[in-house]
């Protein structure tokens, strides 16, 4: 989930199909089964950052425990190094790989034009490649019912989102998270700071101090660190973390978490490959599947979060509602989605504009 900030935000998940080609060296020219097959996986992050990159790194060793080999390449920066990463992976034997980074996209494509006879997988992009798919998770979902906690636990009716890049995924989450928050608190706002980081505790750290310090008493994050939940504890308030469950880093702040299960994906995508029914797609699957998931609630919780997180969810798995249906209006109170209307999945996967009670602005 990793992404760089790119001059255009907006465009369809559709978009970006394009024609294998280029030359092959034939190393994963054979029928792919579990002896002949290896995955490889390149890494934005650390296995051990407690966030996306660990949170990917399970879905790895659920496939070998499937008795798929497996490599990777973790701390892979956004730019040609990760073209380099993709092919050393090729050239030990690699005939299945994956990239987890926004930033990965191009250098994913290239690679797989070169490459027809290897499968990729691209996370949360939006380039396909007749050998290359796209993959992401309903995380707004989560997010919503993260902020209904959120919503209840806040008493100064000020909350805090410490925001990573100004880019349609974290707006998406931020606005779902606020609506969550709404459902059950209408007077609360969320404010948010933008840290232009993945992974930096210190900025990330000071991105939440300053907010608690106006007066935000639960912090809520879209990076890979732990550190916003550990600033909240210090200043006596609560956080909502990401990606995977942290609630030993902050026992006392730790609310819940909306979570990540990539091995649902990988496992899916690489048991198709084997029995050869594999395709190019754009997956983008939610709670229903187990694709995200809300974690368990702590005892820091409001007693009123668990029965109505419980109501939520079980409409949002019924399909009798989701987050992002009208009445929506936008900061300024304009109706983005009249009600009675939904918004499509190509709209949210574009989503460039913040909801009502968001305090904030998204920067060109």
């Amino acid at each position: 989930m990793k992404k760089i900030l790119v001059a255009v935000l907006t465009l369809a998940l559709a978009a970006g199909v394009f024609a294998g080609g280029g030359k092959d060296t034939g190393k994963a020219g054979q029928k792919p089964n579990k002896d002949n097959l290896k995955v490889g996986f390149i890494y934005i992050g650390s296995i051990h950052d407690e966030g996306y990159t660990q949170a990917h790194d399970k879905g790895r060793l659920a496939l070998e425990q499937m008795g798929i080999k497996t490599s990777y390449v973790e701390n892979v920066p956004e730019n040609a190094d990760c073209e380099k990463a993709i092919r050393d992976l090729i050239d030990q034997g690699c005939n299945v790989i994956y990239t987890n980074s926004f930033g990965f996209m191009d250098w994913t494509l290239k690679v797989a034009n070169d490459f027809p006879n290897v499968y990729f997988g691209h996370c949360s992009g939006y380039k396909r490649a007749p050998n290359m798919s796209t993959y992401f998770g309903k995380i707004y979902q989560a997010r919503y019912l993260s902020g209904i906690a959120a919503g209840y636990k806040t008493k100064t009716n000020k909350i805090g989102y410490v925001a990573a890049y100004p880019i349609p995924e974290v707006i998406r989450g931020c606005n779902a998270f606020t609506l969550g928050v709404q459902s059950v608190n209408p007077n609360a706002t969320v404010e948010v700071l933008w840290t232009s980081t993945w992974y930096d505790p210190a900025v990330e750290k000071q991105g939440a101090i300053e907010l608690l310090n106006k007066g935000c008493d639960v912090i809520a994050q879209h990076q890979d660190t732990t550190a916003p939940q550990i600033a909240a504890q210090e200043k006596g308030a609560f956080a909502v973390g990401y990606n995977t469950s942290t609630a030993n880093a902050a026992p006392r702040a730790y609310l819940t978490a909306p979570l990540f299960h990539w091995e649902v994906f990988y496992v899916d995508d690489v048991k198709h490959i084997i029995d050869g029914t594999w395709t190019s797609r754009a997956y983008w699957e939610g709670i229903n599947t187990g694709m995200v998931t809300l974690d368990t609630l702590t005892a820091n919780n409001d007693p009123r979060a668990q029965p109505a997180i419980d109501a939520a969810q079980a409409k949002i798995v019924s399909g009798a509602f989701n987050p992002f249906t009208g009445p929506l209006y936008d900061q300024s109170g304009a109706v983005k989605v009249p009600a009675g209307t939904t918004m499509s999945d190509d709209d949210i996967w574009n989503m460039g504009w913040f909801v009502k009670g968001v305090i904030g602005i998204i920067p060109n």
